[in-house]
């Protein structure tokens, strides 16, 4: 007589906290390869920590301060995306909007570096007001992919000018406005270094490498006797509180200064930039970790752009610009990062980071010259996506990218990529390719140069 023995399908186990609130067996990860992945986009984005700091000291603002502000600011936005929007992408200070804020708003301009963040401040209210009533969405939707891409080229190279600029490879002539600085000087010498071994680190794909290429040139500016040397454990670590270091730039920014100014052009810039900045590199990203839908649209989409708008209002009020997220993102997506437990790891990171806040000191500008030359080579890539067989996109996508760094302004650029785009579609009988969108900005920078503001 035989037994027959039904067997039932044994338990699942329970889940962990970590796994149901990130939901990480759905998403076919789990806790470690979470972490390790949150760790290798801190190792690729940690550069901001130091040239954030540089390009805003040249707006007259401190070094530590602006260190502790930096990470304090990628911490929050960074949780926040983890947390409310369970996307793997860590945000910080922008580059590009950075040196658009000092080089545009406080150098150019003659603002303070106060009044320039509550136009920061603004922008990321007028983020969060079009992210709730999707305004975004639709803005997004009526650009034209052209000036999308060209965007993007053109503050490439207006960061890459600044980065020769700092690291004297180009300097002012009253002749011919710029000329080819002293190759025999010392900042000309420890930049073309560091681009050398930056260079050699991102050729051969090495994870960090902006990171490591900083601490080699500052290694060797200083033992050019370029830089000075660090005195002991203080010029590398401090577990003062970091509070009391960012108390010279946290809470100082005028709100009312900026919206009594009219600063229409500077709230363009931020807002766009920052919009399409932003977008390409959310969709990029979650494209690489497969978490788009069958559509090609994000899931959450309006969680992921909210934490950048919370996230640039708390950066202005910390004392730095526009927080927004980072492609650098997609190096811990490599490494299998899926859910926001990624974004919480790079978070911490960031708060463990501060500690470090007088080795921003030890770095001098030229240390940090040939990332923004780097940077400017990486973004310069999307060109090729640019049809230049078709005059009526050339030509405003030239228009776009070279008024960047020629007028020192992502805004001028901005406003001359979209005039002459939608003016060259609209008389050569392309004008089914304009929209809203473009006809709108097109007539508010008209009126912008035509009141001269």
């Amino acid at each position: 007589m035989s037994t027959v023995t039904n067997k039932k399908n044994p338990p699942e186990e329970p889940k962990g906290f970590l796994d149901s609130f990130f939901h990480l067996t759905e998403l076919g990860t789990n806790v470690r390869t979470e972490i390790l992945a949150g760790v290798t986009t801190f190792v690729t984005m940690a550069y901001i920590l130091f040239v954030n700091p540089n390009i805003l000291a040249d707006a007259g603002m401190p070094v530590n301060a602006t260190f502790a502000a930096t990470a304090i600011a990628a911490a929050i936005g960074t949780l926040i995306m983890g947390l409310y929007a369970n996307y793997p992408i860590a945000l910080a200070p922008g580059m590009g909007l950075n040196a658009f804020f000092t080089y545009s708003v406080v150098l150019g301009m003659g603002l303070s570096w106060q009044t320039a963040l509550g136009a920061v401040f603004i922008s990321g209210f007028v983020f969060f007001l079009m992210t709730v009533t999707k305004v975004r969405e639709w803005i997004m939707d009526g650009v034209p992919t052209v000036l999308r891409i060209s965007i993007g080229v053109g503050i490439g190279l207006f960061i890459a000018f600044i980065g020769l600029q700092n690291g004297g490879l180009v300097v002012n002539d009253n002749a011919t406005l710029v000329k080819l600085g002293d190759m025999k000087s010392a900042s000309a010498l420890v930049t073309v270094f560091g681009l050398i071994v930056t260079g050699f680190f991102m050729a051969r794909k090495i994870k960090g490498g902006l990171l490591i290429g900083i601490l080699i040139t500052t290694l060797f500016s200083m033992l050019m006797g370029y830089s000075p040397m660090p005195t002991g454990l203080s010029s590398f670590v401090s577990f003062s509180n970091p509070f009391a270091a960012i108390a010279p730039v946290a809470f100082q920014l005028d709100i009312w200064g900026a919206l009594s100014y009219g600063l229409i052009s500077i709230l363009f810039a931020f807002t766009f930039v920052d919009l399409f900045d932003n977008i390409g590199t959310l969709l990029g990203v979650s494209r690489k970790a497969g978490l788009l839908d069958e559509n090609g649209n994000l899931p959450r989409a309006g969680k992921a752009l909210m934490a950048d708008s919370v996230g640039t209002m708390f950066g202005a009020t910390m004392g730095t610009p526009t927080v927004t997220s980072y492609i650098e993102s997609a190096a811990g997506v490599s490494e299998g990062g899926k859910s926001g437990l990624t974004a919480v790891s790079v978070a911490v990171l960031f708060v463990v980071s501060l500690i470090f806040a007088p080795l921003v000191g030890l770095i001098p500008g030229t240390a940090t010259a040939p990332v923004l030359i780097l940077v400017g080579v990486l973004m310069m890539s999307e060109v090729t996506q640019i049809n230049f067989e078709d005059f009526t996109d050339a030509f405003p996508a030239f228009m776009t990218i070279v008024m960047m760094p020629l007028t020192y302004s992502i805004a001028q650029g901005l406003a001359f990529g979209f005039m002459s785009f939608t003016i060259i579609k609209l008389i050569t009988g392309k004008h089914k390719e304009n929209n809203a969108v473009t006809y709108i900005l097109t007539i508010l920078f008209i009126v912008h140069f035509i009141l001269g503001a």
